[in-house]
C-alpha cells in the first residue's frame, strides 16, 4: 500500500486525525475491503466488544404541513392542501401507547414548518406526553422546526429551546442537516436554514445540556467535496461542544421529489460512505446503520464498515417512504441480523446507555408487523 492510502493507514494506526486530503484519498481508493478494515480498526478502538446496539423507537409525524418546499422532500403538503393534516393528540397518544406495549423507549417526533403551530402547541403536547408516558423519551423536532417555532412565537432561539426542553423534549435529531454546505443547500432547499444556522442551533442546544445526533443525506446534487466538508463541520462542532451522540447517513430517495435525479446511490457507495464517516468522525462515538433507505442486508454488511449501532425500530415511517423506499424491520429481525453478522445485540436509550438484553422485550403483535399510518396520515 503506497501513496495516499498508505499515509491514511499509518494515521489510522497511530490514532491521528485525518485531513480533507486524506478523506479524498479514501474516496478515490477502489479497494473497498481495505477501507472497511481501516474503519473497523477505528470502530473496535472505540467499542472493543462485539456488540451492536439499537433502540425500540417510533416515528411520529405530527403534521405534514410545511411551506418550505424542499426539492428533495415528497412528504410535505402546503397549508391549504386537501391532504394536509395535524394529528389529534389522542391519535399521537395511541401511537405512543403501542410503542410502550412492546417495551419501547423513545419517540422521534417531527413534522414540518406549520404556520399555525407555535410554541404553546408543543409545550402542551410534550407536557401531556410526559405526564401520560413518563418512561418515554422525546427525541424531537428538526433544526428547521426549532428555528421556525422560535420565529413565529417571537422568541429567541435559546428561550425556545429552554421551553421545549422544560416541556419534555430531551434530545434533538440531526434532521435537516442534509448537506452542511450552502453551495448544495441553496439548490435542494433554497428557503431552508443555512449551514451556519443548523450548526448554531446544535451549538446552543449542546450548551443547554441537550444532546443530539448529526445526519447526512447524500446522493443528490452534492459532490464528494461537499460530503467531506459536512463531516469536518460536524467534527469541528463536536470538538467544541461534545454534544453529538451519533452520526447517521442515508441516501437520497428521488421518487416524487422535485429534483431531476433518478439514480439511487448503490449499496457499495453507502458502505464506503459509512466507512469514511467512521474514519473522519474520530470524536463521535456512535455510527448508525441505515436500513430505511438501503435495506436490512446492506445495513448488516455495514457492521463490517465501522457501524456499531443498528438505529431504531421506527414502527412507522412516512417521510422516506413518500419518496419511494419502504423497508421495515422489527426488533426480532434486527437481533437476527446482528447475530448472523457475528455480533451481540443490546438495547440502548437515546444517550447510548446500555438498556439490557433485547430478548427481555415483550413479544407483541405490534412489534411483529409494521404499523401502518393511521387514518389521519398520508399512506405513502
Amino acid at each position: 500500500m503506497t501513496g495516499g492510502m498508505g499515509l491514511v493507514a499509518d494515521k489510522v494506526d497511530a490514532g491521528a486525525r485525518l485531513t480533507f486530503d486524506d478523506a479524498m484519498a479514501v474516496w478515490a481508493c477502489p479497494d473497498l475491503p481495505l477501507i472497511g478494515r481501516l474503519a473497523q480498526h477505528v470502530r473496535f478502538r472505540k467499542h472493543p466488544d462485539r456488540v451492536v446496539t439499537f433502540i425500540v423507537s417510533r416515528n411520529i409525524n405530527y403534521t405534514n404541513v410545511c411551506w418550505v418546499q424542499c426539492k428533495f422532500c415528497a412528504f410535505y403538503r402546503l397549508p391549504k392542501a386537501a391532504d394536509a393534516y395535524v394529528l389529534p393528540h389522542e391519535e399521537i397518544y395511541a401511537k405512543i401507547q403501542a410503542l410502550v406495549d412492546v417495551g419501547g423507549y423513545e419517540i422521534l417526533i417531527q413534522g414540518g414548518l406549520n404556520p399555525k403551530l407555535r410554541i404553546d402547541y408543543f409545550e402542551d403536547l410534550f407536557g401531556n406526553i410526559r405526564a401520560r408516558f413518563p418512561g418515554v423519551h422525546i427525541h424531537g423536532l428538526s433544526v428547521s422546526e426549532i428555528l421556525y417555532i422560535a420565529k413565529i412565537s417571537k422568541l429567541s432561539l435559546e428561550e425556545s429551546l429552554v421551553r421545549l426542553r422544560d416541556a419534555g423534549m430531551a434530545t434533538i435529531p440531526g434532521a435537516g442537516g442534509e448537506i452542511l454546505d450552502d453551495e448544495a443547500r441553496d439548490i435542494i432547499a433554497p428557503y431552508k436554514d443555512s449551514t451556519e444556522e443548523w450548526l448554531h442551533v446544535m451549538r446552543v442546544a449542546h450548551g443547554l445540556g441537550m444532546r443530539s445526533t448529526a445526519t447526512m443525506m447524500y446522493g443528490h446534487v452534492e459532490t464528494i467535496e461537499h460530503r467531506i466538508k459536512h463531516l469536518m463541520r460536524v467534527r469541528e462542532l463536536q470538538d467544541e461542544t461534545g454534544g453529538f451522540t451519533a452520526f447517521a447517513a442515508w441516501s437520497f430517495q428521488p421518487d416524487g421529489t422535485d429534483l431531476p435525479i433518478k439514480k439511487r446511490s448503490s449499496g457499495l457507495e453507502h458502505l464506503k460512505m459509512m466507512a469514511l464517516a467512521r474514519l473522519m468522525l474520530d470524536n463521535v462515538d456512535g455510527l448508525q446503520a441505515s436500513w430505511v433507505t438501503q435495506g436490512p442486508k446492506i445495513a448488516q454488511v455495514s457492521l463490517e464498515y465501522g457501524v456499531n449501532d443498528f438505529g431504531q425500530t421506527m414502527m412507522e415511517e412516512n417521510v422516506v417512504s413518500a419518496a419511494g423506499t419502504s423497508h421495515y424491520v422489527n426488533s426480532e429481525e434486527i437481533c437476527r441480523l446482528i447475530r448472523n453478522a457475528g455480533y451481540t445485540p443490546r438495547l440502548r436509550n437515546a444517550y447510548y446507555d446500555d438498556m439490557g438484553d433485547p430478548d427481555d422485550l415483550p413479544r407483541r403483535a405490534a412489534d411483529a408487523t409494521p404499523d401502518l399510518p393511521l387514518a389521519a396520515t398520508r399512506d405513502a
